[in-house]
């Protein structure tokens, strides 16, 4: 049997965001749905934080290098390469995707599609069609994907076929734009603080010159929406086109809402400390409206395959492109080897007609570069030799490898870029963590993930860690030549 597959994915949410995996900030039901009728991966991670790279993973199963899309600023995605949409197709699927692309180059392998252009708008956002015609579509993003999506299962595919369709939300992105009527949400809470959000990033060259901090980094207009027309900011302009495609009406609902913030804020004019804890808050509170609009929306569509039949025979995945920051290390945003952003959450609903299958938590490292082969596995195709990732679907079935994988590689090439986080490649196991940065540095980390779960302490070079470090290093270069990435090459330039 050739089962269906619905994946599910956002943009930056994190597991610390996801209520199945952490409780302490927000409840999200629906999506916790998926993983208490199914499974989830507590070790889930991406090859390449960052969002347009992990795309590139994910759709051909092989880390950027093999792929070559590296980065967002510099790559485009060759659509002429082999996929897992394409295979899918030569296997008798139906291909669909609905939102977020940002690939550069147009989609290929998909039989229908709809994305958007670049990051894409909340508000009344615009959408690129299969004619190449950019259209606006009236209403907020996370919604019009999902009516998209459930109307392409309703009315536009071939019901005589299976289908593999992909959900893909802007949510949860910067600069987190909430749903109008979700305004208000979250206003009364006061979100907990990381412990390490004042870490001093003693050891740890490279997290010192980055530019992802809550207090450095976080624009007050762009990202806090403390607009006034009298005051300047380095990303103003783009945050006075964003809420510029809101309708008067509309427009006039949001400044309400947001006007008595600011002028408080104004009046008060925060600093130090006190700003950066009122910015996290407004981060937090901000981000959460726009998750809770995107897990409104999770359940819409599962209640569309629940009353449709669909369920029996569908793997519904739900996962980020990564995992991101909300505070610890007193950041934003993603791109370091570090847990929080390598680290994604990762939930499957398996179909009901399945055999044999797993319930409750995988703990297995698993990586995005898996997808490709598992869904390819699932439709009874055969993978190729040269893809990376390995089929996900023994731990599906509730089977416990014995020759499972016990490490991950890992590769950032985005520098300088925004946030100026440098280039850097590791190894991650089960307890350790190593990270070579490289280019403009040559800086070694090391973590004890049992006993520094936060990584707060390098252990490089520390007295005791020698045999660690030397296994470590050996797995590093073990994985380099598996899937060949040609380091040295790249450490000479």
């Amino acid at each position: 049997q050739q089962y269906n597959i619905v994946y599910i994915m956002t943009d930056d949410h994190t597991a610390q965001m996801m209520s199945c995996y952490d409780n302490r900030y927000v409840e999200t039901p629906n999506l916790d749905r998926i993983a208490n009728d199914g499974v989830k991966f507590t070790n889930s991670f991406v090859a390449n934080s960052l969002s347009g790279p992990s795309r590139a993973c994910m759709f051909t199963g092989k880390h950027s290098h093999a792929n070559g899309f590296y980065d967002n600023t510099t790559c485009v995605f060759d659509g002429s390469q082999q996929t897992m949409p394409k295979l899918l197709q030569k296997a008798g699927y139906q291909t669909a995707i609905i939102g977020k692309w940002h690939l550069e180059s147009l989609p290929t392998g998909f039989d229908y599609w709809e994305i958007l252009p670049g990051q894409g708008d909340y508000y009344n956002p615009r959408f690129i069609e299969m004619n190449n015609d950019t259209i606006v579509e009236k209403g907020y993003l996370t919604n019009i994907i999902t009516e998209k999506s459930i109307n392409w299962l309703e009315n536009q595919r071939d019901k005589n076929k299976p289908f593999c369709l992909f959900v893909h939300h802007k949510a949860c992105h910067r600069n987190w734009l909430p749903e109008l009527k979700y305004l208000s949400l979250y206003e009364d809470k006061t979100f907990e603080m990381p412990d390490n959000f004042y870490d001093d990033y003693e050891g740890r060259e490279a997290a010192k010159t980055q530019e992802m901090s809550v207090l450095k980094d976080m624009d007050i207009m762009y990202d806090t929406k403390m607009y006034r027309a009298d005051k300047d900011s380095r990303l103003k302009s783009t945050y006075e086109d964003y809420v510029g495609r809101l309708d008067p009406e509309d427009r006039k609902v949001y400044d309400e809402f947001y006007q008595p913030i600011i002028d408080e804020f104004y009046k008060k004019n925060p600093q130090g400390k006190e700003l950066a804890e009122w910015k996290y808050q407004r981060y937090m509170r901000d981000y959460a409206k726009v998750l809770k609009s995107f897990d409104d929306n999770v359940g819409q569509l599962l209640d569309y395959l629940e009353q449709n039949g669909l369920l029996k025979n569908t793997l519904v995945v739900y996962t980020s492109d990564q995992g991101f920051y909300m505070g610890e290390h007193g950041w934003f945003d993603k791109r370091f080897m570090y847990e929080e952003s390598m680290h994604t959450p990762l939930v499957m609903r398996l179909p009901d007609d399945f055999k044999t299958k797993a319930k409750g938590d995988i703990p297995e490292m698993v990586q995005n570069i898996d997808y490709a082969p598992t869904f390819l596995d699932l439709a009874g195709a055969e993978i190729p030799e040269d893809i990376h990732g390995v089929s996900l679907l023994p731990l599906l079935k509730g089977e416990k490898p014995a020759d499972w994988r016990k490490s991950l590689y890992y590769h950032f090439y985005e520098y300088p870029a925004e946030h100026m986080v440098k280039r850097h490649y590791g190894v991650r196991t089960e307890r350790y963590k190593l990270i070579h940065f490289y280019n403009d540095i040559d800086a070694w980390e090391l973590y004890d993930l049992q006993e520094d779960p936060k990584e707060m302490n390098n252990l490089f070079g520390k007295e005791g860690y020698e045999q660690i470090t030397e296994d470590l290093m050996q797995e590093l270069h073990r994985l380099q030549a598996q899937y060949k990435d040609p380091i040295e090459e790249k450490l000479k330039k």
